[in-house]
């Protein structure tokens, strides 16, 4: 059963992909109208499709990450808006951080307990319904992350757009910091290759062997060269393997081996608005 694509439904691949129109008719065509396979029918095609990220949310809000006086935890806390108006506000930005200070106050795990929290007689949840209701806008808790390791750093870049925490296996804070602006920088899917999911790889190959073929190479080559396509793919989305981005001429791994031989990256996670 075919399905209508709408004007609409080409306008948001096209926000999302950077492809022209007709492109994006197409590939929402062939695709049947699901979103991510019009984004893979383009990949195949061999336009230049950045994936889609789930560390990006909300277009407009407030973005806090902070860590306890221990440097045990951390979380990264983003509250929604829907203007920048109410994003720049002082006073929306105090507000979220007074939330952040409570979830780290609490020792929250999840965006629903930090609701049910109280911040003097008042729940979390309820202040957020007040909140909405003086300024007229949609607002609520869309992200939510926490991090335990032997040491954690946080991170917050442009203006509270971007938050970034990095748990490590034992306290480095400088180079704790070098490593969250390195996240922040250069958005890595996971620490190393062992962190990404099998079927992302799998994804990534078959992406990578339909472009090859469509360049007419033969089935062999394109097995080969997609071997070399996938390896790339993981050295420029794993965290130890980027570049280190004050000095290229080192992975993020040499950097941190540097600085101690036994100091590695547990995890890490990165909230921005998009």
């Amino acid at each position: 059963m075919s399905v209508t694509i709408t004007a609409a439904d080409i306008n948001k691949l096209r926000q999302t992909t950077g492809a022209g129109m007709l492109d994006c008719r197409k590939a929402l065509t062939e695709s049947n109208g699901d979103f991510e396979a019009a984004i893979d029918w383009l990949r195949k095609q061999g336009q230049k499709v950045a994936a889609k990220r789930s560390d990006r949310e909300a277009k407009e809000g407030v973005v806090i990450a902070q860590t306890t006086a221990d440097n045990k935890s951390g979380i990264v806390l983003c509250i929604s808006a829907e203007t920048d108006f109410v994003s720049n506000n002082a006073d929306f930005v105090a507000f979220v951080k007074s939330i952040a200070d409570a979830a780290i106050s609490n020792n929250v795990n999840t965006a629903d307990e930090l609701l049910a929290v109280s911040i003097g007689n008042e729940k979390v949840a309820d202040m957020i319904n007040d909140k909405l209701a003086s300024i007229g806008e949609k607002i609520g808790i869309t992200r939510f992350e926490r991090v335990n390791a032997p040491f954690v750093a946080s991170y917050i870049h442009g203006a509270n757009r971007m938050g970034v925490l990095v748990g490590l296996t034992k306290e480095a804070a400088e180079a704790g910091k070098d490593v969250a602006m390195q996240i922040a920088a250069m958005n890595p899917l996971a620490v190393d290759e062992s962190s990404i999911a099998p079927e992302t790889i799998a994804r990534e190959r078959e992406i990578a062997i339909d472009q090859i073929k469509a360049e007419g190479k033969p089935a062999e080559m394109a097995e080969k060269i997609a071997v070399g396509k996938v390896n790339k793919f993981l050295k420029d989305n794993t965290l130890v393997h980027q570049p280190f981005v004050k000095d290229n001429g080192k992975s993020v791994a040499d950097y941190l081996k540097s600085v101690d031989a036994d100091l590695k990256v547990i995890e890490f996670k990165r909230v921005a608005l998009g």
